[in-house]
């Protein structure tokens, strides 16, 4: 019942102007790590991984920054919606994304992989960070409503540093508790953490930290910290009491802050693998069967569980572009992780993947520019697709038409550059620009079409009695073999050369063989035959006895072709024409026998 029409767009994300950093910049980040595949090996191979995962990163949030100053700017609250809702997509593309580094890129190992989990949660939760600032700014931290929250944040993010400085704060503020805040502080203090480098085996780190949670117990059965009962919800948080972390869930706000607040304390030096089991108990735990999972948390916890496919999959189904799954998919890809992965229709999952996403930047007007690089690097199916995109892509410029031609052209694309120059020659005949058209046709190797245009200016040369574009026919060297037309519009515009260079003889010579050889179309012989007039007429006898019989052969072959009924039609001028060319060739003929019959006689 209604009447609208509706536009149908493959990939709406890439109209989105502030979008446009994310798509161009890491076009280039995916052009150089496609080049760079053979020049490392090893160990520095995959540092070169991790540097192009974190240039990825950089991209996204740099996009993300740019969203947010866009939606604070807003004043429509459409857009301002729009921004917001780009803004938490960005986010949880750079959450997933930093995730899948640390354990598929850099495939940490326990230890380390602690330590940059540590890394990625106080990177993406940054709700505490306001509240964070407005304790520090107070006169008095130490009395400020929210100190003890800053406290807590900072030791369930493993921020031992900036909890110990806070602390200090209460125990100038507050003598009763400096014994306290001192024990404490030593435990924070000593509280051993895995290394980065190999000063140390994970026997040693779990020994160390062995040592460490039996000191924290005593302290907490002693009753240390009884009066006090922020400091020792934070020394059974130390140990790891599962029910002391969850009180605090309102400060974690996501279940994999939690998870990671919980290895911590618990597990330090957990393995990659042992991940899944911690990493679904905690979610359990956290969300209590009060809410179901988010497509954001069956996504991350597939990358816990190390099920790199169910993460595309998840990506694909929740994300609204191609974007994150095609450059994610290709990193894994060099990664040597999805290998053994093919589908069913032939293709791997990254080609499938960036096939799609290249698609969709062909629907830009710009942007298609791109997925030509993208198709490239498909060596399945990429130019059957890039063939059948291209012929699509409208050329509203010339300029355009020659940077797509430019890319037909260097992948030798023979029908592609056909099909392009023959529809740009149409445009120009349509436009009465037929120099261009001539230009295009030729390129095209179209004899037809180059043959229709020849025509079109012989035509226009009849009714104007001059030719356009005079430097492109002077010009069209071996390419006027393309058709007979063609080779006789550039002769005979070489014969108009050399008449205007009064080079009569070799003009006569140029006239006569266009005629004998059958080269100018029968129609065009009244044109020829008076353009000899004025040879005929020179002074100097041009054509020979010879030649001046063929001139006349030719002029009663053209007259005798006609019919009675097509003589009677003839004007006037037309029939002129025959009697005085019928003369100066009967004069000719006469001067020149006079001529070789005195050069005989001498």
């Amino acid at each position: 019942s209604s009447s609208s029409v509706f536009v149908v767009r493959k990939d709406q994300d890439i109209y989105v102007q502030t979008l446009r950093k994310l798509f161009n910049e890491s076009h280039g980040i995916f052009i150089g790590l496609q080049r760079s595949e053979e020049e490392f090996a090893g160990k520095s191979r995959k540092t070169q991984l991790v540097q192009v995962s974190k240039n990825y990163r950089s991209v996204i949030r740099a996009c993300m920054e740019d969203m947010h100053q866009a939606a604070v700017s807003a004043r429509d609250p459409a857009l301002h919606s729009q921004y917001s809702t780009q803004v938490s997509i960005l986010s949880a593309m750079e959450l997933i994304w930093n995730l899948c580094e640390i354990l598929f890129v850099e495939a940490a190992v326990a230890g380390p992989l602690l330590l940059r989990l540590l890394d990625w949660v106080r990177l993406h939760v940054c709700d505490v960070d306001n509240m964070v600032r407005e304790v520090l700014s107070s006169e008095n931290p130490s009395k400020h409503e929210l100190f003890w929250n800053v406290v807590d944040v900072f030791v369930l993010q493993g921020r031992m540093d900036e909890a110990r400085h806070l602390l200090s704060k209460e125990a100038s503020a507050n003598p009763t508790s400096v014994h306290m805040c001192r024990i404490l502080d030593d435990l924070m203090k000593k509280m051993p953490v895995p290394s980065l480098g190999n000063t140390q085996t994970l026997t040693e780190m779990e020994l160390k930290w062995q040592h460490w949670h039996e000191e924290c117990q005593r302290y907490l059965q002693d009753r240390t910290f009884a009066s006090n009962s922020h400091m020792e919800s934070i020394c059974k948080i130390l140990l790891g009491d599962e029910n002391a972390i969850l009180e605090k869930k309102d400060l974690m706000t996501t279940w994999y802050h939690f998870l990671v607040t919980r290895l911590l304390y618990s597990h330090p030096t957990v393995k990659p693998m042992e991940l899944r089991f911690y990493a679904q108990a905690c979610m359990d735990l956290f969300l209590g069967g009060e809410s179901s999972p988010e497509p954001l948390d069956i996504i991350l916890m597939a990358a816990f569980e190390f099920e790199m496919h169910q993460v595309i999959k998840e990506c694909s189904i929740a994300l609204s572009n191609w974007w994150f799954v095609a450059h994610l998919t290709d990193l894994l890809d060099h990664c040597k992780l999805l290998q053994s992965h093919n589908l069913y229709f032939g293709s791997n999952m990254r080609e499938f993947l960036l096939l799609e996403y290249a698609s969709g930047l062909f629907s830009h007007h710009s942007l298609w520019q791109q997925g030509v690089d993208y198709f490239d690097h498909c060596p399945e199916y990429g130019r059957v697709y890039l063939e059948l995109h291209i012929e699509r892509i409208p050329l509203n410029t010339e300029q355009k038409a020659l940077k797509v031609l430019r890319i037909c052209e260097q992948r030798q694309m023979h029908e592609q550059v056909r099909s392009i120059c023959k529809i740009m020659a149409m445009k120009a005949l349509r436009n009465n620009r037929l120099g261009s058209a001539l230009s295009w046709s030729i390129r095209a190797k179209d004899a037809a079409f180059a043959t229709l245009i020849s025509d079109r200016f012989l035509k226009d040369y009849c009714e104007k009695g001059c030719f356009s574009d005079l430097d492109l026919i002077d010009n069209l060297g071996p390419s006027m073999l393309l058709s007979d037309r063609l080779t006789f519009l550039g002769k005979y515009r070489e014969f108009h050369r050399l008449y205007g260079e009064k080079r009569f003889s070799e003009a006569a010579k140029l006239l006569l063989m266009l005629m004998t050889a059958h080269i100018a179309p029968c129609s065009f012989w009244m044109t020829l035959l008076t353009d000899a007039l004025p040879l005929l007429e020179q002074k100097e006898v041009i054509f020979s006895a010879e030649q001046t019989y063929e001139l006349m052969r030719c002029l009663e072959d053209l007259t005798a072709g006609k019919s009675d009924k097509q003589k009677f039609q003839d004007d006037d001028v037309e029939t002129m024409k025959v009697e005085m060319l019928r003369l100066a060739l009967a004069r000719n003929l006469a001067r020149v026998i006079v001529k070789e019959g005195t050069l005989e006689g001498s």
